[in-house]
């Protein structure tokens, strides 16, 4: 159970997902669990988001970190255009044209998250599957349309650095914002991490014994 003495362990380095959590009040632990995020021939969306997750869970909970964790959560976010799983772009190059492929259309950002208890971080995996239970795991799927982007708009976007580590190429609590014209679903899930179903999952799998921990206090 997560306290202050059993922190959550965030299986990922991703900085957005640990300012989500942090901006949750959760007490936090962060050791990024290292896998081969490569797609396979033929997988789909949803196959590869449940790959790719479960592979994270299991090495998480090899990492020393692990011990004494009160919760692991780790989590994959995947944009997906049409049947296309869009990643994070090899390079400026690649990011422009993922930001050709997004202007003016609808896409989806979907976030597989997977919960596990910390005091199962010394369980044995199935190595061979590089798999581990989970006792709560989750896609959830939010909607962006972009707007029209102009071609000095791709370019100079791309430049900036921004979205290169990041699914689709852009990001949308920062510069990336001026591209997105609507959004149905969780913000938080594109930004990397959707707040409201991670807590409802901790929440009900009784690893949160309440929410928030602390009282909020006034100024």
């Amino acid at each position: 159970m997560i306290d202050d003495s059993h922190p959550l362990l965030l299986g990922s380095g991703s900085p957005r997902r640990r300012e989500i959590l942090t901006t949750l009040g959760l007490p936090l632990r962060v050791a990024a669990a290292e896998v081969d995020e490569a797609g396979r021939a033929d997988e789909g969306p949803a196959a590869y988001l449940e790959r790719v997750a479960l592979a994270k869970l299991a090495a998480a909970r090899r990492l020393d970190q692990a011990v004494g964790a009160g919760a692991i959560l780790v989590a994959d976010t995947s944009v997906i255009l049409g049947d296309a799983i869009l990643g994070k772009p090899r390079d400026e190059a690649d990011a422009r044209a993922m930001l050709r492929a997004l202007s003016g259309r609808e896409h989806q950002v979907w976030t597989r998250f997977a919960i596990a208890d910390g005091g199962q971080a010394d369980r044995a995996c199935n190595a061979d599957q590089g798999r581990a239970e989970a006792l709560h795991a989750e896609t959830v799927m939010s909607r962006v349309c972009f707007r029209e982007l102009d071609d000095d708009e791709v370019a100079s976007y791309a430049a900036t650095g921004e979205g290169l580590d990041k699914a689709g190429a852009y990001a949308i609590q920062g510069i990336g914002a001026f591209a997105v014209a609507r959004i149905d679903g969780s913000y938080s899930n594109v930004v990397g991490l959707p707040a409201c179903e991670v807590v409802a999952a901790l929440r009900a799998t009784g690893l949160l014994a309440r929410f928030p921990l602390s009282p909020a206090r006034s100024s």
